[in-house]
């Protein structure tokens, strides 16, 4: 009941909202959206898999690039060999290496948006 006897209830009207369809079944999008333990789930699904693409191509990397310090301390007077393994050696297979770990991370993320969106 007011205080005030003088004040009306005044109804307060809008936009009609959309209903939403109660189901037994939630979207993986709406899993994440709410944050539920099953959109952690799928979320961490995702960084576990780009995880592992950045692992191998640090593991890669450190094989590739890891024993030249040891070839280049064997072979002390070929400096210019030095040059030639840094400078053109390894330029191309760190290129191919980052364009294959870019391509890995695009797929999982189209894979995760397939998931998320049920298509």
């Amino acid at each position: 009941m007011p205080q005030n006897p003088t004040e009306r209830r005044v109804a307060v009207t809008g936009p009609p909202r959309r209903v939403r369809r109660v189901s037994g079944y939630y979207r993986p999008r709406t899993e994440i959206d709410e944050q539920t333990t099953l959109g952690h789930t799928y979320v961490r699904s995702l960084m576990r898999t780009q995880l592992r693409a950045a692992l191998t191509v640090f593991a890669v990397l450190g094989l590739l690039v890891g024993p030249l310090p040891l070839l280049f301390a064997a072979m002390p007077d070929a400096r210019h060999l030095a040059w030639l393994v840094l400078g053109f050696g390894l330029y191309a297979p760190l290129v191919l290496l980052a364009l294959w770990y870019v391509r890995r991370a695009e797929r999982n993320e189209r894979d995760f948006v397939r998931l998320v969106e049920d298509r």
